[in-house]
């Protein structure tokens, strides 16, 4: 196995290459709009430090969200294309599983990972002190969630610390290589290739309106 595996669901891209034992390559990038400028180079330095091409790989791995519909957009659109094109295994994996994988060695109770969904809400979901998703992935104020009274990782968490009565250090965003690690693994509840949005698109087309 020589898998490639990304997440553009958080304003934090990252990528990593993992051969089925362990990461052998990684890069990273952030830039809230700027996913489709930054994911691409990224892919080739992370495939550069592993010393293959992408003629090498076998599988691709993405973070689904959720989030913004542009991160999104990109990293499962690239996911997609380089599945067609190279003949590649796809795997879709919700974003807060990746942050949950790598942050349920901190916990001995459930938690939550909350990222960053705009207009004052957060992406959430529940977890148990294994890293399994029992409530979510859904979207909400951050009182909401805090009222579940559960201990919170991830960025949203960050932004609204007054908000939640424990916020951990880390981790902030989601990790390619743990996203990896699940799919090499076999532990990845695996989902479409489709981005999970949770809502409309803030972008939305203008309808121009009719002549009296």
């Amino acid at each position: 196995m020589l898998l490639l595996a990304f997440d553009t669901a958080t304003p934090a891209i990252s990528v990593a290459v993992h051969d089925g034992t362990s990461v052998v390559g990684e890069a990273t990038g952030a830039g809230s709009m700027a996913h489709g400028e930054l994911l691409a180079p990224a892919i080739r330095e992370a495939l550069q430090h592993a010393g293959a091409t992408p003629a090498d790989l076998t599988d691709v791995a993405v973070g689904v969200g959720p989030g913004p519909f542009t991160g999104l957009r990109v990293g499962v659109v690239t996911a997609l294309t380089l599945g067609q094109t190279l003949g590649l295994a796809t795997h879709g994996v919700c974003s807060l599983d990746i942050l949950a994988a790598e942050a349920s060695a901190q916990f001995d109770e459930d938690f939550v990972v909350a990222t960053d969904a705009r207009r004052k809400e957060v992406y959430w979901g529940r977890f148990t002190a294994a890293g399994v998703r029992v409530a979510g992935p859904d979207v909400d104020f951050p009182e909401t969630v805090a009222a579940l009274g559960l201990p919170v990782v991830g960025r949203g968490g960050h932004l609204f610390a007054d908000r939640f009565a424990r916020v951990e250090a880390t981790p902030l965003d989601p990790s390619a290589a743990a996203l990896a690690a699940l799919v090499a693994g076999g532990r990845a509840v695996e989902l479409p290739l489709e981005p999970l949005y949770l809502r409309r698109p803030d972008a939305t087309p203008q309808v121009a309106s009719k002549p009296a």
